[in-house]
C-alpha cells in the first residue's frame, strides 16, 4: 500500500505550491524530496508505494517523479519502466497537474565510439539495443512528450543525470558501471562523469521553482579521465583482456552471478558519454560536488587511491629503500653473531 506524507514549510496558503513526489524509495528520492521541503511557499506529499495517486490528498499542480530511475526497484520486481511511465501518466491525469519533473539518466544516449564530447540535451537518443533498461527509459521519454504535447500549457521536464551516486545511497548499476572500468587491453578508458544526489536533488526543486520545459542534463563540470577512475578504484589488480575475451568471460560470470557487469552496461564502460550541463547551469543551477569527490565519497575509495601517481612511486621507493635498509640490518646482526660463534676467544 502507498505511503503518503505531507511536508511543507509555513506559507500563506495561496501561495503554496503543492507538489507530489512519486516513486521515493530510496536515498536519492528522500534527498529530492528534501531539496523542495526547503523551498519557501512549496507543501509536498510524499508517496514511496505503488497505489495510485490519492486525489483527495490535493489539489496538486505538479508531479515530480523519482520511480523511473530507480533501476533497482524495478529490477528487484521484475517490472518495466513502461509499465512505470504508465502509471505516472495515469496519476497525473487523475491529478489534473500541468508539470511533470521526471527524473530520467543520461544512459539514453547511449555510449558509442563516435560519439560527441560533450553530448547536449539535442543529441539523438542511441541507447544500446542490449541494454533493457536505457532503450525503456528513451520509451518513457517519448511517452511523456507524447503527454505533453497532448494538452497546451502542460510542462515537462526531464532530467537527465550522470551516474547518480552518494554516501550509502549507491545504487547496483553505479557499482557495476564504476566496476567496469579497467578491463581493457590496450586501449584507453573513456572519462566518467558522477553526480550527488544532493544535485540531483537542487536540480528537481530549481525545476519546480521555475517551471522548466525541456530536457536537462545533470552532471558536474568536465569528467575524469579513464585512468584517473582506474587509479581511484584502488581495488584488487585486474588483468586487462581483449573486448572479446572480456565478454565471454563477463557474460558467463554474470550468467552464474558472479560479476558485476550486466552484458548490455559493458560499451558505457567503453565508449564516451559524457554530458555537458551549459543548459541547466544557464538556469541557475550550480553543482556542488565534483566528479572526484563524488566518486571517492560513493565507493568509498581508500585514502591511497587519492595519493598522486609521482607520490605513489615515492612513497614505494621509500618503502623499499626501509626495507632495504632492515634486511641489511638484519644480516649484520646476524652475521655479527655467526662471526661471535666461530671466535675461539
Amino acid at each position: 500500500m502507498a505511503t503518503q506524507t505531507r511536508i511543507s514549510r509555513d506559507a500563506a496558503a495561496s501561495e503554496t505550491r503543492n507538489v507530489y513526489v512519486r516513486g521515493v524509495r530510496g536515498d536519492l528520492g528522500w534527498r529530492a524530496a528534501a531539496a523542495l521541503r526547503d523551498q519557501d511557499g512549496v507543501a509536498i506529499v510524499v508517496a514511496t508505494g505503488d497505489m495510485p495517486a490519492d486525489t483527495h490528498a490535493g489539489p496538486f499542480d505538479t508531479i515530480v517523479d523519482i520511480g523511473l530511475s530507480d533501476h533497482d526497484v524495478i529490477g528487484s520486481r521484475g517490472q518495466s519502466v513502461t509499465v512505470g511511465v504508465a502509471d505516472l501518466l495515469a496519476d497525473a491525469d487523475a491529478l489534473d497537474v500541468a508539470q511533470l519533473v521526471v527524473v530520467s539518466s543520461a544512459l539514453v544516449y547511449g555510449a558509442l565510439a563516435n560519439n560527441p564530447v560533450p553530448l547536449t540535451e539535442d543529441a539523438v537518443l542511441r541507447p544500446d539495443p542490449t541494454f533493457v533498461y536505457a532503450r525503456q527509459l528513451a520509451a518513457a521519454e517519448a511517452t511523456v512528450e507524447e503527454w505533453r504535447a497532448a494538452r497546451p500549457g502542460r510542462t515537462v521536464a526531464m532530467l537527465r543525470p550522470a551516474v547518480p551516486i552518494a554516501a550509502g545511497g549507491t545504487s547496483s548499476l553505479a557499482r557495476a558501471l564504476t566496476a567496469g572500468f579497467g578491463q581493457r587491453f590496450g586501449e584507453a578508458d573513456p572519462g566518467a562523469q558522477f553526480v550527488h544526489h544532493d544535485d540531483i536533488g537542487s536540480a528537481v526543486a530549481l525545476a519546480v521553482d521555475r517551471r522548466l520545459d525541456g530536457v536537462y542534463n545533470v552532471a558536474p563540470d568536465g569528467s575524469i579521465p579513464g585512468d584517473r577512475v582506474r587509479a581511484l578504484t584502488g581495488g584488487r589488480v585486474r588483468l586487462p583482456l581483449p573486448d572479446r575475451l572480456n565478454d565471454v568471460i563477463g557474460n558467463l560470470r554474470w550468467r552464474f552471478q558472479r560479476g558485476p557487469i550486466p552484458p548490455g552496461l559493458r560499451p558505457y564502460t567503453r565508449h564516451p558519454w559524457i554530458i555537458a550541463n551549459d543548459k541547466l547551469r544557464a538556469e541557475g543551477w550550480v553543482p556542488t560536488v565534483t566528479n572526484e569527490q563524488v566518486y571517492v565519497e560513493g565507493t568509498e575509495a581508500k585514502w591511497w587511491t587519492m595519493v598522486t601517481p609521482k607520490r605513489r612511486q615515492e612513497i614505494a621507493l621509500g618503502g623499499m629503500i626501509g626495507l632495504l635498509g632492515v634486511v641489511v640490518l638484519a644480516a649484520a646482526v646476524i652475521g655479527r653473531r655467526w662471526w661471535r660463534r666461530r671466535d675461539p676467544r
